[in-house]
């Protein structure tokens, strides 16, 4: 794939990030975007603004985050911008996404190893082995969702060496929101998308081949369903890719999702004549 070149009409482009995770995640992502010319954002979840070490010893900002506080989180970003935004998302941040371009939102989105909206059906074993550790305690919907090394090397960074895997645990991981889990697993309006919304803009859902939190026929199977919409919605898999949008090779993923997204992003409405 030819290097991307620095752009002449620089974007604003939104990185989400996902469930255990923060924004400091897409470091390496917003940093090869600002060098080809764009402002990138990369805010964490609302409470989440602080370092991984501080939130895993004290993981109450995650004790009752909803689907709806983060997706309202960025929609209240996003219309502080002076032109729509790009806007990646990973996991669950892809979910976020999704339910952002519904509410017309943004100029073109990806939705990367995203978590399912409402209505996508059947979750494969692997999705729901994934989401177990916080679905086993119907009591516990509030509660943060803490993930071991080896639960995170199972779900998370399966692609990786052991080794590397821990070292991305180190350095990114936090516990999760058990009540967005509950909320995608047993969908109500929090998830839902209106799948033939004809004001939604293009859409990319992209996910690798040994993703097993978002396996590639749960990918196709969202796919199907927003190409209801009137916007191009297009789908890619990822031969050897895991569920961690870091694995070695990111910049070619990177660059591919950047390069789509500019092709394909609705220009702002003009404004309207005196």
């Amino acid at each position: 794939m030819a290097a991307v070149e620095p752009s002449n009409d620089p974007q604003t482009i939104l990185l989400i990030h996902g469930m255990w995770m923060t924004g400091l995640s897409w470091e390496h992502w917003a940093e090869r975007y600002r060098g080809l010319g764009h402002e990138v954002l990369a805010p964490s979840w609302p409470g989440l603004d602080k370092e991984p070490a501080a939130l895993r010893s004290d993981p109450s900002p995650l004790q009752g985050l909803s689907i709806i506080d983060v997706v309202d989180s960025y929609e209240t970003t996003i219309r502080g911008l002076e032109r729509p935004p790009i806007i990646i998302g990973h996991s669950f941040g892809g979910l976020v996404t999704q339910l952002l371009l519904d509410r017309g939102l943004g100029s073109a989105g990806v939705a990367l190893s995203t978590a399912t909206p409402k209505g996508v059906f059947p979750l494969p074993l692997s999705t729901l082995r994934a989401a177990w550790p916080a679905l086993k305690n119907p009591f516990g919907k509030n509660h943060d969702n803490p993930l071991t090394r080896d639960q995170f090397y199972w779900c998370f960074t399966n692609a990786l060496s052991r080794e590397d895997s821990d070292a991305v645990y180190d350095r990114y991981y936090i516990p999760g929101s058990a009540r967005m889990f509950f909320q995608a697993a047993y969908p109500g309006s929090a998830t839902k998308v209106r799948f033939d919304n004809p004001h939604r803009a293009p859409l990319m859902l992209a996910t690798g081949t040994e993703d097993r939190i978002c396996p590639a026929p749960l990918n196709v199977a969202t796919w199907k369903k927003q190409s209801k919409a009137p916007a191009r919605t297009d789908h890619k898999e990822y031969p050897g890719r895991c569920h961690y949008p870091g694995q070695d090779g990111w910049e070619e993923v990177a660059d591919f999702l950047l390069e789509w997204t500019t092709a394909n992003a609705r220009q702002p409405a003009p404004a309207a004549s005196a």
